[in-house]
């Protein structure tokens, strides 16, 4: 797998600057490309801003506690998927065990070692790969791609410069495929906002993302008087 590949970027969270260092520095020996949090409410917004492929938790942190991080983690549809190895003191071990049943994918006990620690985060991310981090990674519907951990879109292997709107927009569209989406419904999913307010700019970014995409902006259908539609060229044509 590519170094600069983004199934590649990992999370550390701990408090302690000694060890986030320790583990920052032996990961990106490895390959990886590292980001650090101290806190768990730090590591949450990361998590959902970066979107790593593996998040290292630690389960002793200042605000929030490490299972309380990878519980909220399970919760929220962005961030289900990441991949969560614990660690945790000797002392409390059972904690480590517990994780498991808040969707945990692994667990180190401290003090350990780094190179250890460098292939349990391999091993992982191997593991991980099929199931989320190639499929459930990306969204392909016709000759677009949408690589959501990246946060790129291609069409017919060609990258497209989108803005996070417009991406934002694409994906909901196509995690939706072939239901109709109201402005409103686009307001709440990709501004979060709410919904009552002005449709107007929907319109507007759809228009540019449409000529962004070329034909293949024609599977955004216009939905007269109720929204839009995302379609893909060979539904339409058995209708």
């Amino acid at each position: 797998m590519p170094a600069d590949s983004p199934a590649q970027r990992i999370l550390v969270v701990d408090d302690e600057p000694d060890i986030t260092a320790l583990v920052a520095y032996h990961l990106v020996m490895a390959g990886h490309r590292v980001a650090t949090a101290p806190s768990g409410r730090d590591a949450l917004e990361a998590a959902r801003e970066e979107r790593p492929a593996l998040i290292v938790l630690d389960l002793t942190l200042p605000d929030l506690s490490g299972l309380d991080v990878l519980a909220e983690l399970r919760r929220r549809d962005e961030t289900r998927e990441i991949g969560v190895l614990l660690l945790t003191a000797r002392d409390d071990e059972s904690n480590g065990i517990r994780g498991f049943a808040l969707g945990a994918d692994d667990y180190l006990v401290k003090p350990f070692s780094p190179p250890e620690l460098v292939l349990r985060v391999g091993a992982l991310l191997r593991r991980l790969r099929p199931a989320t981090l190639a499929t459930r990674g990306c969204l392909t519907a016709g000759p677009i791609l949408i690589d959501t951990m990246a946060r790129r879109v291609l069409v017919n292997g060609v990258e497209i410069r989108c803005t996070t709107t417009e991406f934002k927009l694409l994906r909901a569209l196509i995690e939706r495929e072939g239901r109709v989406q109201s402005r409103a419904q686009l307001l709440e999913t990709v501004w979060k906002v709410e919904p009552h307010l002005r449709t107007r700019t929907v319109d507007m970014h759809l228009q540019r993302l449409r000529r962004k995409l070329g034909d293949a902006g024609r599977c955004i259908e216009t939905a007269r008087g109720a929204g839009y539609r995302f379609r893909r060229s060979e539904s339409r044509a058995h209708h």
